[in-house]
């Protein structure tokens, strides 16, 4: 049997998103959830400045709040596809599973109309029967020429954690790009919270995140945890986008392949395999799927 901290390493590496409660930021310059097309906009005029002078290299700006209960994470970004290719991929459940199957301990996705089931092990191959089953209720709450408003959330997880929700906003810019806004967040009790504790200081003792403490360190912890799997979602949607591109039968290599380039570019945070292992491990799940 997993160990409770491998457990949750497995946990806190794949779900997450907005969770309801309150949860004090760790940032004055953290703001609230835009919502809505007008708001969303907004929001995208007020970080045009730290977008362009990202330390991404990239128009990419990335927030984390850590409460009592709950974390969260959020990705405010600038891509280069068109919003109806967004709005019209992004909208379609089977597309989340693509996404959602790219990190490296995700075993496996169903797709259903108003629902995704998603299993989650541990980073190296989890047999299926070992794996979390998290169900998550699908719901695209808005859909228009202007605006796309796509929420996935799940009640409940492994060892205590809860609310789990993966929000997503997206809305038009010139020139064919999207201005997309990611919220990553779930929350935890007196058992995450201890397995959390024995993660951090153990096998995630060394893990950091994107940003920096006062003394100009990246921060650790469990908002450390947050931003990198936020990073890692937005990468994850970035590359489905992207494979889009190819023929219906490349795009499942395409996407494997750019999401693990795309993590390479931020090693420090999102480095946990080398990429032959990781691209025979996923062509591997994938195989499983389909012969399922």
């Amino acid at each position: 049997m997993p160990t409770i901290s491998r457990l949750l390493a497995a946990a806190l590496l794949v779900l997450g998103s907005g969770v309801q409660a309150a949860m004090p930021a760790q940032s004055p310059e953290y703001r609230s959830t835009p919502r809505g097309a007008q708001a969303l906009r907004a929001r995208h005029a007020e970080l045009a400045p730290r977008l362009a002078s990202s330390a991404f290299g990239r128009p990419v700006h990335l927030e984390s709040r850590e409460g009592d209960s709950a974390l969260r994470g959020e990705v405010y970004a600038v891509i280069d596809h068109p919003f109806e290719e967004v709005r019209d991929s992004l909208s379609q459940p089977q597309s989340w599973c693509e996404v959602m199957l790219l990190p490296f301990n995700t075993k496996g996705c169903a797709a259903e109309p108003q629902a995704l089931h998603l299993l989650v092990g541990r980073k190296k191959d989890t047999p299926a029967a070992e794996a979390f089953k998290v169900d998550f209720r699908y719901m695209v709450k808005s859909r228009d020429a202007e605006y796309l408003d796509v929420a996935l959330e799940a009640p409940s997880g492994p060892l205590g954690t809860h609310d789990y929700r993966i929000a997503l906003e997206a809305a038009p810019l010139a020139a064919g790009r999207t201005f997309l806004h990611l919220s990553y967040s779930y929350g935890f009790g007196a058992m995450s919270r201890m397995a959390m504790s024995t993660y951090l200081a153990t096998v995630g003792s060394d893990k950091v995140g994107f940003s920096k403490d006062e003394a100009g360190n990246y921060i650790k912890g469990v908002r450390g945890v947050v931003e990198r799997n936020t990073m890692r979602y937005f990468l994850a949607i970035e590359a489905s986008l992207d494979a889009l591109a190819a023929p219906a039968g490349q795009r499942t290599e395409k996407r494997i392949r750019e999401w693990f380039t795309a993590t390479e570019r931020y090693a420090r945070q999102l480095h946990e395999m080398d990429a032959d292992e990781y691209l025979a491990m996923k062509r591997r799940e994938y195989a499983r799927l389909a012969s399922r």
